[in-house]
């Protein structure tokens, strides 16, 4: 049950002295888009009345079929404090609609309502908790981003080594006033990289919440005179930033995938859904790890999983279940990075899963050993295949299973698969630095 009404937003705004509201949606490639209205259309906004040309977006609609509609969670609704507190600015995040009333099936969101509907209806919740990594970088006297920082911290170091500490804590102060509750923070691995925590939630808020997340963070470094980034390897020599998705189901309030009698305190679902996960992780890595970029990441030697293994606490495993048991049972797919569209992650990891639990699927042994220290004729006599090594490879991986192609819906696979195959097209044929730097004097 929603917890506001439509005369509760309209009381809201005109209490709270509001004057602009962001209608807030996600296209299919993850960036954050909106329309801003104005406080005396905030009726039309709640009756689902408020239009945008869906042309415009990238992977939507064609021209002669630009006509859609926001139709907005009430329940999302929040003022947004880093915004002037005369003159409030909130926001609504929405669903995407056809003129004829029926959801858009490019809708991200929407994707992963389908997919939950699905669990739901096999009588499972599903939470999610991500930890989402980003580096604070300086920007240049015209404002532009670099890759430089004057941090010299490391893991779980503070200041004055951690120079992006008071951001750090910036963020963590707003995003609370919006009602998440912050678990950690801290300095990561990497010089200028960070991490904020937040409680894990049901799949759509933890998915909406990296989204305003996401936001928050760019939008304070901005006013503090920083850079945020979410690209998962903007650094050659040292960590990259990941998304580490932590998992559960619950049945009738209770952790299906803790079981006290197993040795490892796993249920016969928890299992399952691991290898479903293990089964398609291959083809849901366009999804999870989306950019040109995010293979330099998925690399050894920098923490990063590349092999596809499961462990209850090896962190050289694509997947590791938390020491935590009882109702904090979770699985971690340690893969995805922040860069991705936080509704697709989130349903093809649950269609995967559920896809194990639904056809009693069994994984395969866990790898105590470090994968890093193995070499590949080890890994291959152990059985262990490495994720996709490239953006195009992915693609193609992803075009061949048939479970991540029917949780994406026809749209989105086409429009998605052709964005991707064209970013992998310029950067094949771009000539890089390292190129000159490599080739120009010695030929």
């Amino acid at each position: 049950m929603s917890r506001y009404s439509k005369e509760d937003i309209v009381r809201m705004v005109r209490e709270e002295g509001v004057e602009f509201i962001r209608m807030q949606f996600t296209d299919i490639f993850g960036q954050l888009k909106n329309v801003a209205i104005t406080a005396s259309q905030i009726e039309k906004a709640v009756n689902n009345q408020i239009m945008i040309d869906g042309s415009s977006i990238e992977g939507f609609v064609r021209i002669q079929e630009s006509d859609q509609y926001l139709h907005p969670d009430l329940d999302s609704y929040t003022i947004l404090p880093w915004r002037p507190q005369t003159g409030k600015v909130a926001r609504l995040i929405c669903d995407v609609y056809n003129p004829d009333g029926t959801p858009f099936i490019g809708d991200p969101r929407g994707t992963l309502k389908r997919v939950l509907k699905r669990a739901e209806d096999m009588g499972y919740s599903f939470n999610v908790g991500p930890e989402c990594e980003f580096f604070l970088f300086q920007t240049d006297e015209k404002g532009r981003p670099t890759t430089e920082t004057s941090d010299e911290a490391g893991y779980f170091d503070l200041g004055p080594l951690d120079h992006g500490e008071s951001t750090r804590r910036e963020i963590c102060m707003a995003l609370e006033q919006m009602g998440f509750e912050i678990e950690a923070s801290h300095h990561e691995v990497a010089a200028g990289q960070h991490e904020v925590d937040f409680k894990y939630a049901d799949a759509l808020t933890a998915a909406d919440n990296i989204m305003t997340f996401k936001l928050a963070v760019k939008t304070l470094a901005q006013k503090n005179g920083l850079h945020a980034t979410f690209m998962p390897k903007p650094v050659f020599g040292i960590n990259g930033s990941g998304m580490h998705t932590n998992m559960s189901l619950f049945k009738d309030g209770k952790n299906v995938f803790a079981d006290p009698t197993d040795p490892r305190g796993l249920s016969k679902e928890a299992y399952a859904f691991i290898a479903g996960l293990l089964t398609h992780v291959r083809a849901m890595t366009a999804i999870t790890n989306p950019l040109v970029n995010s293979y330099k990441r998925l690399v050894p030697g920098y923490e990063a999983p590349c092999y596809l293994a499961w462990s209850a606490s090896n962190r050289s495993a694509l997947i590791r279940i938390p020491a935590a048991r009882g109702q904090a049972t979770r699985v971690e797919l340690r893969c995805p990075d922040p860069a991705c569209n936080p509704y697709l992650t989130l349903a093809v990891c649950l269609a995967a899963g559920l896809d194990g639990i639904e056809k009693g699927m069994t994984p395969p042994d866990e790898i105590t050993d470090n994968i890093f220290a193995m070499d590949n004729a080890e890994r291959a006599a152990r059985g262990i295949e490495n994720l996709p090594s490239s953006l195009k490879e992915a693609v193609d991986v992803m075009r061949t299973d048939k479970l991540i192609l029917d949780t994406l819906g026809d749209h989105i696979v086409s429009q998605y698969t052709e964005g991707k195959y064209r970013e992998w097209d310029e950067y094949r044929t771009h000539v890089s630095s390292w190129e000159i730097d490599k080739y120009l004097t010695i030929y």
